[in-house]
């Protein structure tokens, strides 16, 4: 495939303005399915979490999952949307093998929730305030596994496999209204809107909001028009792309800056936009194209004749609303003031996208300041090396443990080092690890003197170059007992015993 030509971001920005969208898809967190009793669980082996509901077969009927509709309502709220006296499921027909209804439920011109906006806070502190046309209920689809390829994807895949498990999955997909005015901060308001909607379904309680796992996904649209002289009306719109089911923070930001630079080259050289789905290719950086961009008309919605309309009682829709938790925007005030952290320090904890992470690992034990060492350094680095999310790599109760391992004196940095990149690889918990690995520092003075003997017998003169007051002079013997214990000594703590060698206190 040849690669298509890209203009510079900036000489983009230039010639053209980025109008955005959003739809992001938030899987809740209940126990059953959308409209029948199976199980909603992840990772179950394929096609076990089903019911003839599930599957589509003749005769079998839907029935609404209550705490669904409760946490759509309370999204719709925590979005600051206003809820429908009276919404109604429709079916949106389509035919692919993950549907097997030929149909999926969800809703059309009734929704649960209209009219919200959401504030997203960007790197330089700025705030945009995202608008929120609508939130709806629906089943999310199956899942296709394309085998024999090399990427992954239905292109040169051999044969298809499909799992009913998450098929009847509840949904709530947040559309947003055209994003205008964000110019060169269009692809990082893209991560920040994602995090700000993770950060609310996290907060409410109602999603695992795990990005790996499709609990949380994004399609972005992105189209760009032509900058107008001032005092001219703006442009029409442009023809929009849909670039579907983005699923890490990183790739949202990324595939927004592709289109934008793939359009404008485009547009530039005096072609036209398809107005299609798109593909984000993670391994090369660059989206693809999918299939031409259905509009409502081609669903053939209609009201779903199984199901009747969603009439929440005003009791309820406040009963609901007293129960939201604090909103994101205030409790990231209120962290960083009980943190003690500096403006800096706390926004390279936002910037990064891991206030979740951290707040949680703070809550299972560990210092906000140790906390936030792990996160935004060696995890960082680890997820950037990875091309992948920090979340994705490890869970804040493992980095609090490890964090607790170094307090207590059973690790040293370099060693937790060691033991992080173990829990990353899957060989268990941080203690699990040390276990296997035998990484726990020796804390013995008997194990560290003999070391410290069998190093000062190969360097005779360096207790009287210490005594001479050439203190530096022990670090070669620190070295040699660091690497005779393979690094699992202190070694403020050797220090301390050649030191005590050198006085002749021991």
């Amino acid at each position: 495939m040849v690669r298509p030509e890209l203009m510079d971001f900036d000489k983009a920005l230039e010639l053209f303005e980025p109008v955005m969208g959003f739809e992001v898809h938030v899987e809740l967190n209940t126990k059953t399915k959308m409209f029948s009793s199976a199980p909603n669980e992840f990772g179950s082996e394929p096609n076990t979490n089903v019911t003839p509901t599930c599957l589509g077969l003749p005769g079998s009927l839907p029935v609404v999952n209550e705490q669904a509709i409760r946490y759509s309502i309370s999204l719709g709220l925590a979005l600051g949307c206003s809820i429908a006296e009276s919404s109604r499921f429709a079916r949106k027909n389509y035919f692919y093998p993950d549907t097997p209804k030929n149909y999926q439920i969800s809703q059309y011109d009734e929704p649960i929730a209209f009219e919200g906006s959401v504030e997203v806070e960007l790197s330089d502190g700025s705030i945009t305030t995202v608008p929120i046309e609508r939130a709806h209920m629906e089943e999310d689809a199956g899942k296709l596994t394309h085998v024999g390829g090399s990427t992954g994807r239905i292109q040169g895949a051999e044969y298809s496999l499909v799992d009913y498990n998450r098929a009847g999955v509840p949904l709530v997909e947040i559309v947003t209204k055209p994003i205008y005015g964000a110019e060169h901060a269009s692809p990082e308001l893209a991560r920040a809107y994602v995090v700000a909607i993770r950060d609310i379904v996290v907060s409410l309680g109602i999603s695992d909001a795990r990005m790996e796992r499709g609990n949380l996904r994004c399609d972005a649209n992105v189209s760009l028009r032509p900058r107008r002289t001032p005092g001219e009306d703006p442009a029409p719109l442009g023809t929009r792309t849909e670039t579907k089911n983005v699923n890490s923070l990183r790739s949202v930001e990324r595939a927004v800056r592709y289109e934008i630079q793939r359009q404008a080259a485009i547009l530039a050289a005096g072609g036209r936009i398809t107005q299609e789905t798109r593909h984000w290719h993670e391994d090369t950086g660059r989206t693809s194209a999918g299939r031409p961009k259905s509009d409502a008309d081609d669903y053939r919605y209609f009201p779903e004749p199984d199901l009747l309309p969603v009439v929440p009682s005003p009791e309820l829709i406040e009963e609901l609303r007293a129960a939201l938790p604090e909103a994101p925007a205030m409790r990231r005030r209120r962290l960083k003031a009980e943190w003690g952290f500096t403006d800096l320090e706390f926004q390279d904890i936002a910037n990064a996208g891991l206030l979740a992470e951290v707040a949680e690992t703070v809550a299972a034990g560990a210092s906000p300041a140790a906390a936030r060492k792990w996160w935004t350094g060696e995890i960082a680095r680890l997820a950037n090396a990875a091309e992948t999310d920090a979340a994705s790599l490890v869970s804040p109760p493992d980095v609090a443990a490890l964090a607790a391992l170094v307090e207590k004196g059973v690790l040293t940095d370099r060693l937790a080092r060691q033991v992080l990149e173990g829990v990353v690889a899957g060989e268990g918990t941080p203690q699990q690890v040390v276990d296997s690995r035998g990484l726990a520092v020796v804390s013995d003075d008997g194990a560290l003197i003999t070391a410290i003997d069998a190093a000062l017998a190969s360097q005779p003169d360096v207790l009287e170059k210490i005594r001479d007051g050439k203190v530096q002079a022990a670090g070669a013997v620190i070295g040699a007992v660091m690497k005779t214990l393979r690094g699992q000594a202190d070694a403020a703590r050797v220090r301390e015993l050649v030191l005590e060698r050198a006085s002749g206190d021991a």
